[in-house]
């Protein structure tokens, strides 16, 4: 009989140590990680699941990050949009209770608040996060708008706004103070007195007169270019009674003039003295008129005219000019708005006139004649130009409305939209100055000349001669869609801002204005000046109705952090819920792997005594003494 030793036979017994110091590892490297591996394969039957768990983590922390960035984005805005706010609400009570007295550079202490708001509102338009500007729309590395100094001054070749205000006063104020307005009797007349515009794009526009003068006749606003009349009659009017005339300003805003009939001699301002009849009192109403109109002129309207060109300098608009043409009368003149777009040869009408089925198509909408009963978008082949100036208004939407003036028309298109006009019948078309597809980009709109005095209509600026003050992104989609974040799987928010949104650029445009005009203190008019250019910016700076407001803003982005808080709250109920059966699946009871870490060590150490006494037994240990 052979007797085997401790060896392969019994080499399970190291086996089995083995097994067991591979599983102590195992529970001691979980006990370490906190993790039943570090393995997907060891993680067993759900190790599938698991990994769909930990990509939804990984996407909620990705949106977290993202509403972190965009959350910090909108804060600067909100300070900025806060700190615009306050600006305009300084400069607006400055301008209320500034006391007008005039400093060596010909401006008041309001102004020169307004000046150092100016500056601060352009810093806050070009407000960054990084190196990314808030205010430019897509362009977010690029400033958005140039520095305050370039915009008042102008840099080089390029004309600023305080330039503009000086061509535009000009233009406004005509020649001799006088609007772009004549004051005369007609032919063979000495009791009416006439009042007519002269066709210009620019001074003051009539409107109503009322009259309580006794046996005066007066008529309204009537003709191209518009006249009104009074006719005095036969009998005096009696001391005291009145006449009203009333006139529109380039800012929209409407001024009078009223005249009162007086005995006393000289007459008081605003006064015209009766005289022996009709025929003197006639002369002294229209010495009166003149006088009135060219004071008007050097106060109201030189403040309303400032107010237009900064308006026109911040509000970019198409311009299309066409060239001076002539109708087709027996002596030819130039087209007015009188003029008819069709006619026989001798007639004030084009020089090719329309027909019933053509069309002139604007921003892609058709115009078209029709040979009456006129509706929608089309015109009467017997309209005349002015109707049809109106018509293209409609379509594009302009604020600042075309105009025919010397023979040349000139359209305008909506605040920073682009504009394009063309038409089916090319003689006609070239008849009102245009051939083949005239379009323009906006610009802003600066007076045609010089001489300025005598200019008649605006002209686009160009890169070469005039400042563009918003340097941002231009576009006519939405400011808030230029940035959009994906705070969800299924919901984004859109951030974005430009800073020629109308509420930022109408308050820069008003503080600007306040900011960059001078007055001469040597005028008699001076006060009146600054006054009436105080009054103007102060309620400019006042809440418009149905108009974008800052508030307004502030709004959509409290809206936006709304909707980026409630996505993070629910983002973080659902990353717990999602964490907790990631722990489950990959993670430990620490308690459950000790206890059995002490189990194994328990069994290791008596495998070790085990196969220790196993491998000291001999045969020796066997046999007899």
């Amino acid at each position: 009989m052979s007797i085997d030793g401790v060896n392969g036979r019994t080499s399970y017994i190291g086996t089995s140590i083995l097994n067991i110091r591979r599983q102590l590892d195992d529970l001691t490297q979980q006990l370490a990680s906190g993790r039943v591996s570090t393995t997907y394969a060891g993680q067993g039957a759900n190790r599938g699941f698991a990994l769909s768990l930990r990509a939804q983590v990984s996407g909620i922390n990705a949106y977290k990050d993202t509403a972190t960035n965009v959350n910090t984005r909108l804060n600067v805005v909100n300070l900025a949009l806060q700190g615009l706010s306050d600006i305009g609400t300084s400069v607006k009570k400055a301008a209320s209770t500034s006391t007008i007295v005039l400093n060596d550079n010909g401006q008041t202490s309001g102004q020169i608040t307004a000046q150092a708001a100016f500056s601060n509102a352009v810093s806050l338009l070009n407000s960054q996060t990084g190196d990314r500007y808030l205010f430019s729309g897509r362009t977010t590395d690029t400033a958005a708008t140039v520095s305050p100094d370039v915009m008042l001054n102008g840099l080089g070749t390029q004309a600023g706004l305080k330039q503009l205000i000086n061509e535009r006063r000009q233009a406004d104020q005509g020649v001799g103070n006088m609007g772009h307005l004549t004051v005369s009797s007609p032919p063979l007349t000495t009791t009416v007195t006439r009042l007519a515009e002269d066709g210009s794009s620019f001074g003051l526009k009539l409107g109503s007169i009322s009259s309580s003068l006794t046996g005066a006749t007066v008529t309204q606003p009537a003709g191209a270019p518009p006249a009104v009349t009074i006719d005095l009659g036969a009998v005096n009017p009696n001391d005291g009674e009145k006449v009203t005339f009333n006139f529109k300003l380039p800012d929209g805003t409407t001024e009078s003039i009223e005249l009162t009939a007086t005995t006393k001699n000289p007459p008081p301002a605003g006064s015209f003295l009766i005289g022996a009849d009709t025929a003197a009192t006639t002369a002294n109403l229209q010495g009166a008129l003149t006088s009135s109109i060219q004071t008007l002129s050097d106060t109201s309207l030189v403040a309303a005219s400032a107010i237009a060109a900064s308006d026109n300098f911040f509000n970019p608009s198409a311009t299309v000019t066409g060239t001076a043409v002539n109708n087709q009368a027996t002596t030819p003149a130039p087209i007015t708005g009188a003029t008819l777009l069709s006619g026989a040869a001798g007639t004030d009408s084009l020089a090719a006139s329309f027909a019933a089925g053509d069309s002139i198509t604007v921003n892609g909408t058709p115009i078209t004649f029709v040979a009456s009963g006129a509706t929608g978008n089309q015109l009467n082949v017997t309209d005349n130009v002015q109707t049809l100036l109106a018509k293209i208004d409609s379509i594009t939407g302009a604020t600042t409305p075309s105009t025919v003036t010397g023979g040349v028309v000139a359209l305008h298109g909506a605040d920073g939209a682009s504009l394009t006009i063309s038409s089916s019948n090319a003689a006609a078309f070239t008849a009102l100055g245009f051939s083949g597809t005239p379009s323009a980009n906006p610009a802003p709109l600066r007076v045609n000349g010089p001489p300025f005095a005598t200019a008649t209509n605006l002209v686009g600026g160009t890169s070469a001669n005039t400042v563009s003050w918003y340097t941002g992104e231009v576009g006519t989609d939405s400011p808030r869609g230029t940035a959009i974040a994906r705070i969800d799987q299924s919901i984004t928010v859109q951030y974005g801002a430009r800073a020629n949104e109308q509420a930022l650029r109408y308050q820069l445009q008003n503080i600007a204005v306040y900011a960059a005009v001078t007055t001469n203190a040597a005028n008699p008019n001076s006060k009146v000046q600054v006054s009436a250019l105080q009054q103007r910016v102060a309620a400019n700076l006042a809440p418009q109705t149905g108009q974008q407001s800052i508030q307004d803003m502030q709004a959509e982005f409290a809206g936006a952090q709304n909707a980026i808080k409630a996505s993070t709250d629910r983002q973080t109920q659902l990353k717990g819920m999602a964490q907790t059966m990631l722990d489950q699946i990959e993670g430990i009871n620490q308690d459950e792997v000790a206890t059995k870490i002490l189990a194994l060590q328990t069994s290791l150490q008596a495998s070790y005594q085990t196969t220790s006494m196993l491998y000291q037994t001999t045969l020796t240990k066997f046999l007899p003494v």
